[in-house]
């Protein structure tokens, strides 16, 4: 079996197992009641929605779960997947949903049409890398021109600083590159195939195809232009009516950061299943990877982070504008309009 081969069959496990995933890991849900439950010291819990996305840009939503943050923090906490940023939100504004982590660029959509959204803390800052196979021609972005490039759909965050940042430095516009839409597993597979020449993806993809198909880096965008992509969203109404419980949900994913930063293998064991469901995968050179050991290099490549600065709310102006001038955006949008940062400050205060 030649190398590429077996990277191929190794790959193709890997991104079998986190198909596998994707779709059982809505049935790791906390109990449902219909008011609040009894914590574990007997107080009154109150029952709360949390959505996510099953990436690990999500990683504190899954591991406060995980870990029982939320119990702790006085929660009974419902966990609800989606397949992406736009069914999540909606599912928010249409009061399915308290809260959730997703993409900063959600926000600034929604609250541009009066959606009476909220961002009220940080997660992650932007992890988006180009990845090509081992031995490719393309060792920079400026090698892309009139190459394929397998991205998230347009006016996604990763097509968005892809356009306004990445792309852009280089001195290349997506009319120099033949764009190809995909969710993040199928640009693996595709560039695994050799149907493209590189792919922009997010964790954990980047890991699992550089273990099991050997594939390499390029560029990582946190490493040249960091950016909070993943923020903590919220309505308006809650934050009226129940600013309590978001509040909760918010000590409990700064907990869970802090968790990730200082126990990096601990969380991984943790929210491991919301990812494969094997112990070990195919490495490309023929042998086996612990999958604990990929989702831990997973966790270690993200800078997750609570606190929103003021230098990250200029990022996001940035971005913001950068949504204008690409036409996913009818009018400028004030950020600081759509931000809340008041349970932020009162960290600050203890």
């Amino acid at each position: 079996m030649s190398k590429d081969t077996q990277g191929l069959k190794g790959f193709m496990i890997g991104l079998l197992l986190i198909a596998m995933l994707a779709v059982t890991a809505c049935g790791n849900e906390a109990k449902q009641g219909n008011g609040d439950s009894a914590g574990e010291e007997g107080k009154a819990q109150k029952d709360f929605v949390v959505g996510y996305l099953n990436v690990m840009d999500d990683a504190q939503a899954m591991l406060a779960y995980e870990a029982k943050l939320y119990e702790k923090h006085g929660l009974n906490v419902k966990m609800q997947q989606f397949k992406s940023g736009t069914d999540l939100i909606k599912a928010m504004v249409g009061k399915q949903v308290d809260a959730g982590v997703l993409g900063f660029t959600n926000a600034v959509s929604w609250a541009s049409k009066g959606a009476g959204v909220k961002v009220v803390g940080g997660a992650q800052l932007g992890f988006h890398s180009i990845l090509v196979k081992d031995g490719s021609p393309v060792t920079s972005v400026s090698d892309l021109k009139g190459k394929k490039l397998a991205s998230q759909g347009q006016g996604s965050t990763a097509d968005i600083v892809l356009n306004g940042v990445v792309l852009k430095e280089a001195g290349l516009t997506s009319k120099d590159v033949q764009m190809v839409y995909v969710d993040p597993g199928q640009s693996i597979q595709s560039l695994a195939s050799g149907a493209v020449d590189a792919a922009f993806v997010f964790e954990p993809y980047d890991s699992i195809a550089t273990h099991t198909l050997g594939a390499k880096q390029i560029y990582e965008i946190g490493k040249v232009w960091p950016f909070p992509c993943m923020v903590v969203i919220t309505t308006e109404d809650n934050l009226k009516n129940n600013r309590e419980a978001v509040d909760q949900m918010l000590d409990a994913q700064k907990e869970a950061i802090e968790m990730l930063q200082q126990d990096p293998k601990k969380s991984a064991g943790l929210i491991m299943k919301h990812f494969v469901d094997s112990d070990t995968m195919t490495s490309h050179h023929g042998g086996t990877v612990e999958s604990l050991d990929v989702i831990k290099q997973a966790i270690e490549t993200q800078v997750f982070n609570w606190e929103i600065t003021p230098d990250e709310v200029s990022r996001m102006q940035e971005i913001s504008d950068m949504m204008k001038e690409q036409g996913v955006l009818e009018k400028d949008v004030s950020v600081e309009d759509i931000i809340d940062l008041s349970w932020q400050d009162r960290q600050k205060q203890q």
